[in-house]
């Protein structure tokens, strides 16, 4: 990369937040209320950037045509939104990540496809809230990632050309949704990686194996 990036945008669960104890503690939660021994967290944490969908399948073994997902469904999220930051913490060197794109002048944002009712208070409680520059969730646009909207839309807010923009993920669909948006695509290797861990695969314009390696990409140094 010659020059640095006009706005880094980076996906939320898997990229900035460790968020999969909480999220396999809620999926476990269900499945105590229906009588079920808890699954370890090894289990939920490839499915973790997938949200309930993603998590229930793991936990109960039911899509979203199933007559009861919906149900269950409400039952993670009523579990899950009362424990959005027991367990859940930053990824090793975000915070010296942030801090480097504050120090140097470069706006950062989130688009996440979760809820912004979950994600807002996430990124509250975790103390990162106030540099954010931009925080866009799955709802708010009509169509969450893979469709570029959400980073499109993101910007639209930071006024600047999506063409300028970096988006950094752990899921296939974050670096198909930042290729469609222009925006150069960076893999999060410390993250969940999903159901194709194979990185090469996802046709990112980069890959880097933690937060400080992206730092080295843009060419900054960590703050002082």
């Amino acid at each position: 990369m010659t020059h640095a990036p006009a706005c880094v945008l980076f996906d939320l669960d898997g990229t900035l937040v460790d968020s999969a104890p909480d999220l396999g503690y809620a999926a476990n939660l269900v499945r105590e209320a229906l009588g079920m021994a808890h699954l370890p967290l090894a289990d939920y944490r490839p499915q973790a950037s997938n949200g309930a969908r993603g998590l229930l399948k793991v936990a109960l073994n039911i899509a979203m045509d199933h007559p009861d997902y919906e149900a269950r469904k409400a039952l993670f999220l009523k579990f899950y939104e009362a424990n959005l930051t027991t367990h859940s913490r930053l990824f090793d060197g975000v915070v010296e990540m942030l801090a480097a794109l504050d120090e140097a002048g470069i706006p950062w944002g989130i688009v996440t496809n979760k809820a912004g009712w979950l994600a807002q208070p996430v990124v509250e409680q975790l103390g990162f809230a106030a540099n954010c520059r931009v925080l866009i969730a799955g709802d708010s646009t009509p169509h969450p990632k893979p469709a570029p909207d959400g980073l499109l839309l993101a910007a639209r807010k930071v006024s600047v050309d999506p063409n300028a923009c970096v988006y950094v993920g752990d899921d296939v669909r974050d670096v198909v949704a930042g290729r469609a948006a222009g925006m150069r695509t960076v893999a999060a290797g410390w993250g969940y990686l999903g159901t194709e861990p194979d990185l090469e695969k996802w046709q990112a314009d980069d890959i880097v194996a933690t937060p400080a390696d992206l730092l080295s990409l843009l060419k900054l140094t960590p703050a002082a």
